[in-house]
């Protein structure tokens, strides 16, 4: 009888938070895989690496994939309610029973290496978990896998694998402390997934970014497909969506309706286009996928008069993207917003270009021992006027005055994300059986 779910995600969590306990390498992940007769080399795998866009990009070149007929998988992170979150089939979490035996192999595994002095340590957090879910899609037979890095890329726990192609998002500064202080140096962690004769599709980045992950795939011989070589015409952004022509560097075009909020989006659109494209995905087949895919607290509108967005921006290319929405459609519009973070996190460069859009403003944190305390940011950030809550739910019950034509957002982490989730929506996807 396997471990009951409750107990796999406690032991799961006791393994400390996978940023603060990261072990960045690969050695103890591989043994761990070789034990369990490598699930990582039974199905295909798009790997995705990047600062922002991530999950939206994996989320559209997975739905498209589903739609064209393939047994996906898709393995992300952080989860938002649940940690079943991160690992679907077919875009459904795996079942508790499920998630539960495969935690059961990976752990046994790691007891018996421990004791036979084959690895140092239990694997982390985030190790175990990308074990786990290597081991479900093997027994799930999944065909091809959306496989998101954790952070970086050279040394995540996902880089075991050899891709059908990788994809990188965005680079922009996040997690400086393990990934370096400039842009070229995140960019050479990223560029890490790029394996040898491997195709690689990019989205637009900043010139040093870009320089980095050019050299890295000439010295590879990896094929270096842009993003910027596919552009958009008749645009038309909207305050729940967009809708835009897309034309190929080859002459195809064809029309996509993307249902992800924000002029982001449709740059993340583009990366999953030409990702799909160099799969063979047809037109018909990455329409079909990008105007069905979904991803939950990304700009999500989950309430209405008032109008509630829930937005995981936790870095300053994500705050900037989110205040750019909020000027360009809901200017005029009082604003209440709900601000939580990490304390690894640059306050100064997220609260930058949001606070000053908030007629009120209201500082909680997390349910996580690492976060800020409301008390801290206002003391780093000198935001005298912001309320404090001390978690999220006495801050949505501080903005139950909010009126019907206002707009509250909830920002600055996705876990203080998940946690107003699980309040206003009450449920994350998750079932017990499929």
């Amino acid at each position: 009888m396997s471990t009951p779910y409750p107990d796999s995600v406690r032991f799961l969590y006791a393994l400390g938070n996978e940023h603060r306990t990261i072990k960045l390498g690969l050695e103890r992940i591989r043994t761990v895989l070789e034990f369990l007769d490598g699930p990582h080399r039974a199905c295909r795998f798009v790997h995705v690496a990047g600062t922002n866009g991530k999950g939206s990009t994996c989320a559209m070149i997975e739905r498209a994939l589903r739609e064209s007929g393939v047994l996906t998988g898709l393995y992300t992170s952080p989860h938002l309610v649940e940690p079943v979150e991160r690992v679907r089939v077919l875009g459904r979490p795996v079942p508790f029973a499920d998630f539960s035996r495969a935690f059961d192999i990976v752990h046994e595994a790691a007891e018996r290496l421990i004791a036979e002095g084959r690895i140092d340590m239990h694997p982390t957090y985030f190790e175990t978990m990308t074990a786990m879910a290597f081991v479900l899609f093997r027994e799930y037979r999944t065909e091809v896998v959306v496989l998101e890095t954790g952070m970086g890329g050279r040394l995540d726990a996902t880089n075991v694998v050899d891709p059908e192609a990788a994809v990188i998002t965005p680079i922009d500064f996040d997690h400086e402390k393990f990934l370096g202080d400039t842009i070229a140096k995140i960019a050479g962690e990223k560029a890490g997934i790029i394996k040898p004769g491997r195709p690689v599709v990019t989205a637009r980045q900043h010139p040093e970014a870009m320089r980095v992950l050019e050299q890295t795939a000439r010295e590879r011989g990896a094929r270096l497909k842009r993003a910027s070589e596919w552009r958009t015409s008749q645009l038309e952004l909207h305050a729940y969506g967009s809708r835009f022509v897309v034309h190929g560097p080859d002459g195809i075009e064809f029309r996509i309706e993307q249902p992800l909020i924000g002029a982001h989006q449709v740059e993340n659109a583009l990366t999953a286009v030409a990702a799909l494209r160099e799969l063979g995905l047809t037109p018909a087949q990455i329409q079909k996928g990008i105007a069905a895919a979904d991803w939950p607290g990304r700009l999500e509108p989950v309430r209405r008069a008032p109008d509630i967005f829930l937005d995981g921006a936790h870095n300053p290319a994500g705050a900037r993207a989110l205040a750019g929405y909020l000027r360009r459609f809901h200017h005029g519009r009082k604003k209440w917003l709900i601000f939580g973070a990490m304390s690894d996190k640059n306050l100064q460069a997220i609260g930058g270009p949001l606070f000053h859009l908030a007629d009120e403003l209201i500082f909680t944190a997390p349910g996580q021992t690492r976060a800020f305390r409301p008390e801290e940011i206002v003391e780093r950030t000198g935001e005298r006027r912001a309320r404090l809550a001390g978690d999220v739910r006495e801050a949505l019950e501080m903005a139950s005055g909010a009126a019907q034509e206002d707009l509250i957002v909830v920002t600055g982490s996705l876990y203080l994300v998940g946690e107003a989730r699980a309040l206003l929506v009450g449920e994350s996807g998750v079932s017990a059986s499929r």
